[in-house]
């Protein structure tokens, strides 16, 4: 169960965040009134929001997920494969200060990037992607093993992160897409399986219970609500522009 959230106020310079997803250009307007309903479905799951300001130095600071990863007793800055995200991590740490005693971090030359880390109990699976790199992934499980914890990694292929196309709704329940469909690493999960015409609904976020889930994707909605789960519709059309999802926009904990 989670009692936190920590989320930051697009900046005006999202217009100019990291792309390829070839949909245009986010309308920032809409995309501040996105992140407010994001927030409202955030406290509806019973979480306590923290907002950080806007942050015009970094056009993606908006999606503070890939920064940090958060468990109950400890974070782990990352170190982003983005160079252009590198300088986000520092005015992070203060933030986590007021949450946590201990604070780890990847060094240098080690790459990640925390939408690349998905928790599964004391387990952490970590992608091999552009943005999170070997020796990041080692360093990451390094650290969770020194807290008892344990990871693992996998190769990706098609996807920007790892939690791109999969996602753990908790109860053993796994949301996939794409080359997760048959990865070997998964066979032990109840996988639901997400059509490929709504795979961008792949990253929905499980929260005490409730699954929020992006708005626009009827299919993978009534697939979720099928395994047994209340879902919340947020509608992050804005933020899919620049390959932002969900989970993205928040740090859980």
């Amino acid at each position: 169960m989670f009692s936190k959230a920590i989320v930051r106020t697009p900046c005006k310079n999202l217009v100019n965040g990291l792309t390829a997803a070839n949909l245009g250009l986010p309308d920032y307007e809409k995309a501040l009134l996105q992140h407010q309903d994001y927030i409202r479905a955030l406290e509806e799951c019973g979480l306590k929001v923290t907002v950080l300001a806007a942050d015009d130095d970094y056009p993606d600071s908006t999606f503070v997920e890939d920064v940090a990863l958060l468990t109950q007793n400890f974070a782990i800055l990352t170190n982003p494969g983005a160079p252009s995200r590198k300088g986000e991590v520092a005015s992070m740490l203060p933030v986590l200060k007021d949450h946590y005693q201990i604070i780890e971090s990847i060094a240098q030359k080690g790459t990640v990037e925390a939408g690349d880390v998905m928790m599964v109990g004391k387990h952490f699976y970590i992608g091999l992607s552009e943005r999170t790199n070997l020796l990041g992934a080692r360093q990451m499980i390094h650290l969770l093993e020194t807290h008892q914890m344990t990871g693992s990694v996998i190769a990706l292929t098609d996807v920007l992160h790892l939690k791109t196309g999969v996602m753990y709704l908790e109860n053993n329940n796994l949301l996939v897409s794409g080359e997760f469909v048959n990865k070997p690493e998964f066979k032990c999960f109840n996988r639901l399986e997400v059509d490929a015409d709504e795979a961008y609904a792949a990253n929905s976020v499980w929260i005490n219970g409730t699954v929020l889930t992006p708005k626009g994707f009827p299919k993978t909605k009534k697939l979720i609500e099928s395994a047994g789960y209340s879902v919340r519709e947020v509608d992050v059309s804005e933020f899919q522009k620049i390959d932002g999802g969900l989970s993205c926009l928040s740090l859980r904990f």
